[in-house]
């Protein structure tokens, strides 16, 4: 299994006034973050790519994703207009996160697979990452994508994102290593809950925590709520690029 270094995404919430998408990325990329990551059907914009324009403009060298496209709610034509527009602004730091939420549009899951597929392939030169929950969406992700990000629930035990990667290896074969993976961490320091999806402790502690999920694991890009850039900074200066 390769090793990919550690990198950080800080995932921005829905609710983000128009007038806060430039402080909000400044203050990400000020923290060491990777990425900050713009969800589908943000409050106050037409789209998740507006707002990351404005993220763009607004730093050097933070990168800027969807996380993630609602592929229903567009069309793979749409999604690749967009796309083509932000790589050339962006000089290169844009990343698309696509996704499968419950559609709008009436498709049956196995239509939502076959979109998602279709998007993927109708977007070329950027970095794609696929939210996956799902054995269909887990084989796009497989064959199409460069992060798979492991859509679970967060008490889940670490002996389900087991099982979700023995499947994604037999499902992505020989590129199974050179596949990104990635995991969203929902609470940080302190939780009523446990699993996967909660890191407790100091930051060395959540620090050796990511270590030996990376270890065993091979998750490498870490993604948190916007709302905990503070806490977990000193988890990011301690990893990132490592």
């Amino acid at each position: 299994m390769t090793t990919h270094p550690f990198r950080f995404g800080a995932v921005a919430g829905h609710d983000l006034p128009p007038d806060g998408w430039g402080e909000l990325g400044r203050r990400a990329e000020g923290r060491g973050f990777t990425t900050l990551l713009v969800p589908d059907h943000v409050s106050g914009v037409q789209s998740p790519f507006a707002a990351a324009v404005v993220v763009v403009a607004a730093t050097t060298t933070l990168r800027v994703g969807t996380y993630v496209v609602d592929v229903p709610s567009w069309t793979p034509e749409s999604v690749a207009r967009e796309v083509a527009g932000l790589r050339a602004f962006s000089g290169g730091r844009f990343e698309l996160g696509l996704g499968a939420a419950p559609p709008v549009t009436g498709d049956t899951p196995a239509e939502q697979v076959r979109r998602l597929a279709r998007t993927a392939d109708a977007v070329r030169d950027v970095p794609i990452l696929i939210a996956a929950s799902c054995s269909g969406v887990l084989r796009v992700a497989a064959e199409k994508a460069d992060t798979v990000d492991l859509r679970l629930p967060p008490w889940c035990a670490e002996a389900q994102v087991a099982a979700m990667l023995d499947e994604l290896y037999e499902l992505a074969g020989d590129r199974y290593d050179h596949l990104e993976l990635s995991m969203r961490v929902a609470a940080v320091g302190e939780s009523p809950y446990t699993g996967a999806g909660v890191l407790m402790g100091t930051p060395d502690q959540m620090a050796a925590t990511l270590r030996e999920r990376r270890d065993k694991l091979g998750i490498s890009y870490v993604t948190v709520d916007a709302r905990s850039m503070d806490d977990f900074a000193p988890v990011v200066a301690r990893l990132s690029g490592t």
